[in-house]
């Protein structure tokens, strides 16, 4: 009987020992493909709130600050009269060069970059 209740109570140990060894993995997300066929966005409902959220910031990039001015209600203008988006040449865009170099860091993530890249892909049309 004793034998019983020890080899219950190894048991028991061994249970606990083993799903107590849990260990998280983060994955890290998956890089957006540049190569891969453009989606169709709008700049209203997709690219301007970005752009909204993450640049135009007090001292950034909004009136009387560094250009272009990124504020919702201008943005679209002063983004393609202003010359910083290149439909011909996407990648060449001034656009996308400073939001994949200096500017990385405040679009951090590769599907939002990607997002800027195939509005230009596909037109950059104020839609």
């Amino acid at each position: 009987m004793k034998r019983i209740v020890i080899f219950i109570g190894l048991c028991f140990v061994i249970a606990v020992s083993v799903t107590g060894c849990y260990k998280d993995i983060n994955l890290p997300t998956p890089a957006a493909d540049p190569n891969g066929p453009p989606q169709q966005l709008s700049f209203k409902t997709d690219i301007a709130p970005l752009l909204n959220t993450n640049c135009a910031l007090s001292g950034c990039h909004v009136s009387g600050s560094q250009k272009p001015d990124m504020r919702t209600a201008v943005s679209y203008l002063s983004l393609v009269n202003g010359g910083y988006v290149n439909t011909l040449f996407p990648n060449q865009s001034i656009l996308y060069i400073m939001i994949n170099g200096n500017m990385q860091e405040h679009i951090p993530s590769a599907v939002d970059r990607k997002k800027v890249y195939d509005w230009i892909r596909t037109g950059a049309l104020n839609n």
